[in-house]
C-alpha cells in the first residue's frame, strides 16, 4: 500500500465547496505521507507553519484532478485528508461590568505585585492631612 500511495497518491482537501483532490509530486508525496503518518484526516490549524505552507501551494497551482468513476485516478489512494474549513467569525461582546459597577473609589490604594503601592498610601496620607486642616 505504500508503495501505491507513493506512485499514485492523492491528497484530499475538504472545503466548504466539497472535496478536491491534489496530484502531488512524487517529493510532495514522501511528505504528504509522513505528514499523515498517524492521523487519516487532519486540520488545517494543527499542521505546522510549513506543513500549510505546503497545502497552500498545492491548492494555489490548483492541480486538482477529478475522481469520477470514468478517471484514471478512479481508485487512486488516498495519501490524507486535509480539512479547510473557512475561519469561526467570533461576535465581538461589548465588555462585560463587573458586579461593583467597574469602578474603584480613587482612594483605594494601587496594589503592585500583591503591596500596596507606596505612593498610592503617600497620596492617601496627604489626602488626609489637607482635610484636617
Amino acid at each position: 500500500m505504500w508503495m501505491q500511495k507513493l506512485s499514485d497518491g492523492v491528497l484530499r482537501v475538504l472545503t466548504p465547496l466539497g472535496p478536491r483532490y491534489i496530484r502531488p509530486t512524487f517529493l510532495q508525496r514522501v511528505y504528504i505521507l509522513w505528514i499523515f503518518r498517524h492521523f487519516h484526516v487532519l486540520p488545517l490549524q494543527v499542521l505546522s507553519r510549513r506543513q500549510r505552507a505546503l497545502i497552500e501551494s498545492l491548492c494555489a497551482q490548483q492541480r486538482f484532478v477529478s475522481l469520477s468513476p470514468t478517471d484514471e485516478f478512479e481508485y487512486a489512494p488516498i495519501l490524507g485528508t486535509v480539512e479547510r474549513r473557512p475561519p469561526v467569525e467570533v461576535e465581538n461582546l461589548p465588555p462585560r461590568k463587573s458586579s461593583a459597577g467597574g469602578r474603584i473609589h480613587p482612594s483605594f490604594p494601587k496594589r503592585q505585585n500583591g503591596r500596596v503601592h507606596r505612593d498610592a498610601l503617600s497620596l492617601r496620607s496627604d489626602a488626609r492631612s489637607q482635610s484636617v486642616r
